[in-house]
């Protein structure tokens, strides 16, 4: 008898009767019961996952991290996918891994300008100017919130060699236009997918269309580990330089606890290094720890198996407040998906229209009130945060929408928790939002 296999089915007995015993959800009490924008939904898997890893001991990246990469690589349609920790992370080793000397005349150098929006998150942008590179701001479309393309082409100049944009509440892109001027200036495309993990364009999903693409796995995203990231690619060489940035800027490929895999550990120059300095310990960029632990990755193996479950939930709930909402729309801009493009929605966004009897911070206020929450868009325009006064970058034209959605948008949540009695509730404040404008 395996005593080890016995000892861990037993405790995964308990744990599900733990989960059984200490998650019974109270009913839903409205205008009591808080309705979050987005919260973790899981259950006695992912509790049973984190228990088997946490009986191996193997608190760095180990087998669970393996099978969470090959079956996130193959969700996206892409060859390769490396967990870091955060989703910020996975954007930093993105733009970093294009300042690599690896990629020669392709390398990106400090000074060249990188295309992107004000309308973001801010670690889209940060490493951007973490890396000594110039963000080339461009404006966004108020009905689906992402850049219009031939904006992002009036914006590319002899110094532009990246673009870096992220799909806008999980609003695909339009990457048919996009791409075309990738292919035509010859650039990198990085795809932010951290809110649109599952979103589909022409039948493909996001994150396989760029050079490079990242996900996250906040609590707030599609599937959560806590904390937790992805970069994914299908070039090689990408991918190594990615490794490397994400696991010290070390040059050796051998997982933790391995020693000489490419059976040269001993036997090779290195840079100025004495010959046959121990590869284990060679330097080949300048790079950071971003690596997770198997603890987190054995949670996200249980929710990857869980994504198109949730990705129908969201889509479900999006539908039944569009349904709902529509009435309204002689006072909300109300969000309209990409052209071919099929979101996994990560919120409801609402634009308070001009001259509506009402503000924004009027319908937000009355929700809050009610317990519902709200949210910006991220941060607005990056261009007026205090962090970026004194950044250097580039405006194209103006960024009149983006203003506009900094001072008239919110959003709300879609995610998989939300039950009926929720959404009903969620509808009816609305509707007595507006029985009081009369």
């Amino acid at each position: 008898m395996d005593h080890n296999i016995e000892y861990r089915k037993a405790i995964a007995k308990l744990v599900k009767e733990f989960y059984r015993r200490t998650n019974k959800k109270p009913g839903f009490r409205p205008g009591e019961t808080p309705i979050p924008y987005a919260a973790r939904v899981y259950d006695e898997k992912e509790l049973i996952h984190l228990m088997d890893a946490s009986l191996d001991f193997w608190l760095t990246t180990g087998r669970f991290a393996n099978i969470f990469e090959k079956k996130l690589a193959r969700y996206i349609g892409c060859r390769y996918a490396l967990l870091v920790n955060s989703g910020s992370s996975a954007n930093l080793l993105a733009v970093t891994a294009l300042t690599s000397p690896l990629l020669e005349n392709r390398q990106v150098k400090a000074g060249d300008e990188v295309i992107t929006t004000a309308c973001s998150f801010p670690t889209t942008v940060n490493p951007i100017i973490q890396n000594g590179l110039v963000p080339v701001f461009v404006d966004c479309l108020p009905s689906t919130l992402n850049p219009d393309p031939r904006e992002i082409a009036k914006a590319v100049t002899s110094k532009t060699k990246a673009i870096i944009l992220d799909h806008t509440l999980g609003n695909p892109l339009a990457l048919d236009a996009i791409l075309k001027y990738v292919k035509k200036y010859d650039l990198w495309f990085i795809e932010d997918n951290c809110d649109a993990l599952g979103s589909q364009y022409n039948g493909k999903r996001t994150g396989s269309f760029g050079h490079l693409s990242t996900c996250s796995f906040y609590p707030a995203h599609h599937i959560t580990m806590g904390e937790g990231g992805a970069v994914l690619t299908s070039d090689p060489l990408l991918k190594r330089i990615v490794s490397s940035l994400r696991d010290w800027g070390r040059d050796c490929w051998c997982e933790p606890g391995k020693d000489n895999t490419c059976k040269n550990r001993f036997s090779r120059q290195h840079g100025q290094l004495p010959f046959g300095y121990d590869h284990k310990y060679v330097y080949s960029h300048i790079g950071y720890n971003l690596k997770l632990t198997d603890l987190q990755a054995a949670i996200g193996v249980a929710q990857m198996d869980k994504l198109d479950g949730f990705i129908a939930a969201r889509q479900e709930n999006f539908g039944y407040f569009m349904k709902h909402l529509k009435k309204y729309e002689k006072y909300f801009l109300l969000p309209k998906a990409t052209k071919n493009a099929d979101p996994a929605w990560f919120g409801f966004p609402v634009m308070v229209k001009k001259n509506s009897k009402f503000s924004r911070l009027d319908i937000v206020s009355y929700l809050e009130k009610h317990r519902i929450a709200t949210r910006m868009l991220f941060g607005g325009n990056l261009t007026k945060q205090p962090a970026y006064q004194n950044v250097h970058y580039r405006l194209s034209g103006t960024l009149k929408n983006t203003d506009m959605i900094m001072n008239n948008l919110f959003w709300f949540g879609v995610y998989p928790g939300l039950t009926p009695q929720m959404r009903e509730y969620v509808v009816s404040v609305f509707r007595e939002f507006f029985k009081g404008l009369r």
